[in-house]
């Protein structure tokens, strides 16, 4: 069992005193929509806070979407307008396709110099801990010197591993740190996963939309791919999985269960449950993606699958890239019974990960860095979120939908089918505004009227100013 100091894990404020009051009564319905609520003066008087205190209380709710400021009213009970939820037309069968998948690699890795560029699932310079990240480097240099140009162990600091095993005790999820991989980052621990399961030619099952480099991994390892539709009700197909996986020989499925990109939907813990039941009848390995599992927006982190799996046929990887710096490039895999081909497999792409960022992250862990990193990364995180989505809900033509993502970095948009794409895209480039396009997270041309767009970079008022020129010209594409 590994032990936590509770309060460094979760931390209180003064203003919670009025706060918590507040939202109960929102929730419970006593408190209506377009109801005034106490002025500063007021709560000061009763509660004996600061008007900073106050005022951080009150930006707390309405980041929470419960209340909205008035300029020279106060604050009032946000009005909660109903929001059709338009199912995903789509007729997708269980049909193996192994086309290549020959999409532009610009269209989701364009770098973010344009004046708003929407399409990197990276964070930005509003997110990145700079300081934090030199300073714990600097300590790193002066205290390993000489020793961090020569070779680490191939599957990584056995110290960093059971940091990480303890870290993921932590929210119920048990790893063996001897079965656990450091790696290069997300996509070489995917490549190790698939090749310690499958050979050419093996069909291997994925959500979809698919992130087109899980989808470039597949294909460069001469995998045939079936795509599982998500749901915007309910995520990830279940009964179309399971009717898959009788009618073909599935050898693995690559899914991403908690804020999934490019939906930001977070799977139930019943249909995790479920999917490791078809698993296991069809003895198959489960791959899962647990990147962004630390960037939830609501009061704790998401289960993961591997945290109710008792008979070994989870996979589960991540990276510290979306949460420190795209440039550190350090994830792992935990392999547990497929290790012994993983950790051959990992020496073949290469010897080591690089020492620096092995040592950084160790110390970032054991000295609570990280976590107290996080809790300020996901709050600018879910501003940037709740910000962008009001723009394109308020702008966008009216039979737009743009999906509430519950973590993560992505918004996936829907388009009214009778939109003229082609023209709304060339005018989005014209005017250096950057999406990424649908068709790039599939190959069956379902999604030729969504796009993602990623909220990691700070929203300027330039940048609103751009998306709503874009929302509103969108108005003239419709046929």
């Amino acid at each position: 069992m590994f032990s936590t100091d509770s309060d460094s894990m979760v931390k209180s404020y003064k203003y919670e005193v009025f706060t918590k009051g507040i939202e109960e009564q929102i929730r419970k319905g006593i408190l209506q929509a377009k109801d005034r609520l106490p002025s500063v003066r007021e709560i000061k008087e009763r509660y004996n806070l600061s008007t900073s205190s106050i005022q951080s209380g009150f930006e707390s709710l309405m980041i929470k979407g419960l209340i909205e400021s008035r300029s020279r009213s106060g604050y009032f009970v946000t009005e909660m307008k109903e929001r059709r939820i338009p199912e995903i037309k789509t007729t997708l069968s269980p049909v193996v396709r192994d086309k290549v998948f020959m999409k532009n690699m610009m269209l989701t890795s364009k770098p973010n110099s344009e004046a708003a560029s929407f399409n990197n699932t990276v964070p930005g310079d509003l997110l990145i801990p700079q300081k934090l990240i030199l300073r714990t480097m600097q300590q790193v240099i002066r205290e390993k010197g000489a020793s961090l140009l020569r070779y680490y162990p191939s599957s990584g600091l056995e110290s960093l591993r059971k940091q990480i095993a303890q870290r993921m005790g932590i929210y119920g999820c048990t790893l063996n740190p001897e079965e656990l991989i450091i790696t290069d980052g997300a996509l070489q621990a995917l490549t190790i996963a698939l090749s310690s399961v499958t050979k050419a030619g093996d069909i291997v099952a994925v959500d979809s939309p698919c992130v087109f480099s899980v989808l470039e991994v597949i294909t460069n390892l001469g995998l045939k791919v079936i795509e599982v539709p998500m749901n915007n009700c309910n995520g990830f197909d279940v009964e179309y999985f399971q009717k898959a996986c009788v009618e073909n020989d599935v050898r693995a499925l690559v899914v991403t269960p908690n804020f999934h990109n490019p939906t930001g939907i977070m799977m139930s813990d019943e249909a995790k449950k479920k999917i490791l039941t078809i698993a296991e009848v069809h003895k198959l390995c489960i791959i899962e993606n647990d990147i962004y599992s630390d960037l939830y927006f609501e009061e704790e982190r998401p289960s993961s699958i591997k945290s109710f799996d008792h008979k070994g046929l989870v996979m589960i990887y991540s990276s510290f890239s979306k949460t420190l710096a795209p440039g550190i490039r350090l994830g792992w895999l935990y392999a547990g019974n497929y290790y012994s081909k993983a950790e051959r497999t990992k020496f073949a792409l290469g010897r080591t990960v690089s020492p620096i960022y092995q040592e950084l992250v160790l110390k970032l862990l054991q000295e609570n860095r990280y976590e107290r990193h996080l809790r300020s990364f996901r709050k600018k995180l879910h501003q940037q979120a709740v910000l962008l989505l009001e723009v394109l809900r308020r702008y966008f033509p009216q039979d737009s939908y743009f999906q509430q993502p519950k973590g993560g970095y992505s918004i996936w948009g829907q388009m009214p089918e009778n939109m003229d794409m082609q023209k709304f895209y060339q005018y989005c480039e014209d005017h250096k505004v950057l999406f990424t396009p649908g068709g790039t997270f599939s190959r069956t041309g379902q999604y030729s009227h969504h796009f993602r767009i990623v909220f990691a970079e700070r929203i300027t008022s330039e940048r609103i100013i751009l998306l709503r020129k874009m929302g509103e010209k969108a108005q003239d594409f419709l046929l």
